[in-house]
């Protein structure tokens, strides 16, 4: 299969094996198998349909390192050969290297290295952009509808947003957040919201309604009434 690019995320991808691991690794109370044919790493075995997995675990997050097929009794089977493989590793990683090893497998080469990483990183960005794109446009619906004051909480911010709109004419929007936010987040938040020029959101001292709470930062914009309709159509 085709490494898709950094915006989407791996375990998005539609295969078998990667939607089971996805519900087998998803609770940390979900039995698990160990192949116990390695023991330099900790590996659990995944299995659907004639698909085989090796996932090893790190800081919570499981990585599938390496998949085949099932071929029950012939040494292509995908957990003979792994075994294969990693004693083959073993063997050369102990010719190159002192001290030796004393386990009789070998798999650091199938573990997440430097690139494998960066990915996730950036899968990371994307995943959070993502949550954070459709609680945006969560808040700006539900204000579109009844005018009030609509707020989330998202790691450990308060965002609430407020769209007042003026019988098709300008439609107010006002965004506040309270916490410790990074400057870059709030022009992110501040981009998502549609129908809103990105150069003319300005600070602002106050919520439609209310005065401004203490350490509570405002911003402020005139939404397009073409365009919040056309967002309101949309399927949420």
């Amino acid at each position: 299969m085709a490494i898709p690019r950094a915006d989407t995320s791996l375990e998005d991808i539609g295969h078998p094996l990667l939607a089971k691991i996805g519900d087998r690794f998803a609770d940390d109370e979900t039995p698990r198998e160990r192949i116990a044919a390695i023991d330099d790493q900790v590996l659990f075995k995944v299995k659907v349909q004639r698909w085989r997995g090796a996932v090893w675990v790190d800081a919570g997050i499981p990585w599938l390192v390496a998949a085949g097929q099932r071929e029950e009794g012939s040494p292509d089977d995908f957990y003979a050969a792994l075994a294969a493989h990693a004693t083959a590793a073993r063997a050369r990683y102990n010719a190159g290297h002192s001290p030796a090893l004393i386990t009789t497998t070998y798999i650091g080469d199938l573990l997440p290295g430097r690139e494998d990483e960066l990915r996730w990183r950036a899968e990371s960005a994307t995943r959070a952009e993502h949550t954070l794109r459709a609680a945006v446009h969560r808040l700006v619906r539900e204000s579109l509808l009844d005018g009030q004051e609509h707020a989330v909480m998202l790691d450990g911010a308060a965002l609430g947003i407020q769209v007042l709109a003026d019988q098709g004419h300008e439609t107010y929007v006002a965004i506040r957040i309270i916490g410790s936010v990074p400057r870059r987040l709030v022009a992110t938040i501040l981009s998502l919201v549609p129908g809103c020029a990105a150069d003319a959101w300005t600070s602002d001292y106050a919520m439609p309604q209310r005065a401004v709470a203490p350490e509570e930062q405002i911003w402020s914009n005139i939404m397009d009434p073409a365009e919040a309709a056309k967002f309101l159509d949309q399927q949420p």
